[in-house]
């Protein structure tokens, strides 16, 4: 069972297993990351198109979070040597950056955490690249859903497994399957800290949720079974019956009331198709 520490902003904040507290200087240094992680998914829509190598889009993540005064969290990453993650299709999460060119007819989820003044603003967005089969945008709107119902179970008393329970209803009412195997994240000055948030769960379960923590609620929903595979590289991870996945993200923190999302979009692009 984990504990809950409260920290302050000069703690030395290490993985250990406990749930952290934060204060209001946090929730300012959290709104700051997370605003620029959802500024860079903006300036990415009108470079996401058919053509397109996931290469150069990871070059535009690196210079957007450059300049904005932030470095890229997994750029040297456990020995990952990219910017951002690039998912593709049947690719679930993780994948790498490269001269691969996207086609017509992909979806594809570009996830970005700039580190920015010591926090880290984590997010990721579903993009469609040209005209997208109905099966394939009806999974992207679902997996959406799912990311925002989740959200609406995040506020105190509530339990991280309302959470999961949420999201699980809503994306098997669609016979769509859940990804066990990866799951949302405690975050703020570290990258990846307790609690696990995993997004198939009985409600009522799991960690309570306290004001002051901050983490990810990330559902990864595939269009087939839910069951994953990684890839020889050891990062990249997809469907096992090769069918369609989507993923989106968002960085919060819970308060006296709810919740506060840290990485909503600036311009209102919140989900495809972007205007």
């Amino acid at each position: 069972m984990n504990q809950y520490q409260t920290v302050a902003d000069d703690d030395t904040v290490l993985r250990d297993g406990t749930i952290k507290l934060h204060g209001p200087e946090a929730f300012e240094g959290m709104r700051r990351a997370g605003k620029l992680a959802a500024e860079i998914l903006d300036e990415l829509v009108p470079l996401v198109e058919p053509g397109v190598t996931t290469g150069a889009l990871d070059d535009a993540v690196r210079q957007l979070t450059l300049d904005g005064g932030a470095m890229p969290a997994t750029l040297g990453y456990r020995g990952y040597a990219h910017s951002c993650c690039i998912s593709i299709n049947h690719v679930v999460c993780h994948g790498i950056p490269s001269d691969k060119t996207l086609k017509e007819g992909d979806i594809v989820n570009i996830d970005v955490t700039p580190l920015l003044d010591g926090w880290h603003g984590d997010s990721s967005r579903m993009y469609l690249v040209g005209d997208v089969p109905l099966k394939a945008r009806r999974l992207v709107d679902v997996t959406y859903e799912c990311l925002m119902l989740g959200i609406e179970q995040a506020r105190p008393g509530n339990r991280l497994g309302d959470i999961g329970a949420a999201i699980q209803r809503h994306a098997e009412a669609h016979r769509y399957g859940v990804v066990r195997e990866f799951c949302g994240h405690g975050l703020g000055r570290l990258f990846h800290d307790a609690p696990e948030v995993i997004h198939a769960a009985r409600p009522g379960t799991g960690p309570e949720l306290k004001p002051g923590m901050f983490f990810t609620i990330e559902p990864m929903i595939n269009l087939g079974k839910p069951a994953v595979k990684l890839l020889s590289d050891g990062w990249t991870a997809v469907t096992r019956d090769k069918s369609l996945s989507a993923q989106f993200e968002h960085s919060i923190g819970i308060t006296e009331e709810g919740c506060e999302i840290f990485t909503l979009s600036p311009r209102g692009l919140h989900k495809p198709p972007y205007a």
